[in-house]
């Protein structure tokens, strides 16, 4: 194929390349050009197979199509002209001739048989060949596909068991670190020398964050195996909403970003996971820090009627681009590359597992909830921010817990802001 390629490139022909069938295809279809030259042996597919799919598309029906062939391969030139090749080039390539050979090809000229018969013989062969490939294929993606299934399985129990090993030394570690801050002595030192207290704080710090990740980790495992457990009771969803905001309120001092909150647009009764909706607003409220640049505005709202609440965050950071808008929902989605990533949960463009949105989605889901994003698109300078929502029945029963419930998009446009009095 190389020595045809600097012939024809010699030739001033414009060429597209492809060394897989698949390639050979999309190229194809992207540029539709005036000759199509195959070897009949690809990694993916066979050039037969190849020739079948173009000549299957209205837009190649006229197009030559031209096969590389052994010179006295007569069984592969009865199979190429029955799965649509109308023309050869036998090995080796006569270089000088090419020139020649393309201009017959591209005026009409075909290498066809005269013998139907052997035609004939060729399409049923042809047609049995490709069905016995088929098989075979599915047979082995039926393979891979239950050996991926046992490696994600292996995969999900590691990451639980793994969690669960950490989680026990990590309890220790935490004792052990308040009886250090309990100690008299050592009480004594931090009041005395405020870098002691400096480096107590950091270890504690440092433990709490630990714990953070390694039920982050937990979390993700429970949904990706779709054994999520739902601890339902009554909450006030503006108590935990406030508790959420009063997490952050260091890092908002730090960044001089605006939070606008109003507690009383909350519902004071909802039927739910409280620990898991407080993760999800955290998660929320973190993600939206993190793409806000200092001295930004994040507005947190929420309206419910008799059976939804609709929670928002709103943010007047850099957005995100439509074509991202459902994959940053998947677990361990980063918006950067590895080797720029951050750990920071508040610092602008800090980083992360890459587990907080995916969280959200599950446990939304889990509570028969929808999440979404909206954003005009991604823009550093411009700044069109995003709003994340999220769809929540007011009272979940435990029957339902794990299904979407079609009743959240139902009666999604019913949700008015209710005024005090209204409450």
């Amino acid at each position: 194929m190389r020595v045809i390629w600097r012939r024809l490139q010699e030739l001033g022909y414009q060429l597209f390349g492809a060394t897989r069938a698949l390639e050979g295809l999309d190229l194809a279809r992207q540029h539709l050009p005036s000759i199509i030259l195959t070897d009949l042996y690809l990694p993916d597919m066979s050039g037969l197979e190849l020739a079948s799919s173009l000549r299957a598309d209205a837009r190649f029906a006229r197009i030559p199509i031209v096969a590389i062939i052994g010179e006295d391969d007569d069984n592969a030139r009865d199979l190429s002209v029955a799965a649509g090749i109308n023309g050869f080039l036998a090995k080796p390539i006569n270089v000088q001739a090419l020139a020649i050979q393309m201009e017959f090809f591209l005026s009409g000229g075909t290498d066809m048989i005269a013998d139907e018969g052997r035609i004939d013989q060729a399409r049923a062969k042809l047609l049995s060949e490709t069905v016995a490939r088929l098989e075979a294929r599915i047979r082995e993606l039926e393979t891979k596909n239950a050996e991926l299934q046992r490696l994600d399985e292996m995969k999900d129990s590691f990451i639980q068991l793994t969690a669960h090993e950490l989680r026990t030394p990590l309890t220790l570690v935490q004792g052990y670190g308040r009886l250090l801050e309990d100690h008299p002595p050592l009480r004594r030192m931090m009041e005395q020398d405020p870098e002691v207290t400096i480096l107590i704080q950091g270890l504690s710090d440092s433990i709490t964050r630990m714990q953070g990740i390694i039920e982050d980790i937990l979390i993700v495992s429970r949904i990706m195996t779709n054994k999520i457990d739902l601890n339902l009771t009554p909450l006030n969803l503006g108590t935990l909403a406030r508790r959420a905001v009063n997490s952050f309120a260091n890092a908002l001092m730090e960044r001089r970003i605006r939070l606008v909150f109003d507690e009383s647009q909350f519902p004071s009764s909802m039927r739910a996971d409280a620990d898991l909706l407080y993760m999800t607003l955290v998660n929320l409220l973190s993600n939206a820090i993190k793409y806000t640049p200092d001295g930004g505005q994040i507005i947190l709202s929420a309206q419910y009627n008799n059976h939804l609440v609709r929670l928002s965050v709103k943010d007047s950071g850099i957005g995100i681009d439509p074509a991202h808008h459902e994959a940053i929902f998947e677990r361990l989605k980063l918006p950067q590359s590895i080797e720029t990533h951050g750990t920071s949960k508040t610092a602008f463009g800090g980083g992360g597992l890459g587990l907080g949105l995916a969280i959200c989605k599950g446990v939304v889901e889990a509570h028969g909830g929808r999440i979404w994003v909206e954003s005009a698109g991604y823009d550093p300078e411009r700044l069109p921010g995003s709003e994340f929502i999220v769809v929540l029945p007011l009272s979940v029963a435990k029957g339902e817990v794990g299904e979407p419930s079609t009743a959240t998009t139902r009666n999604l446009g019913k949700i008015r802001p209710l005024n005090a009095r209204q409450r």
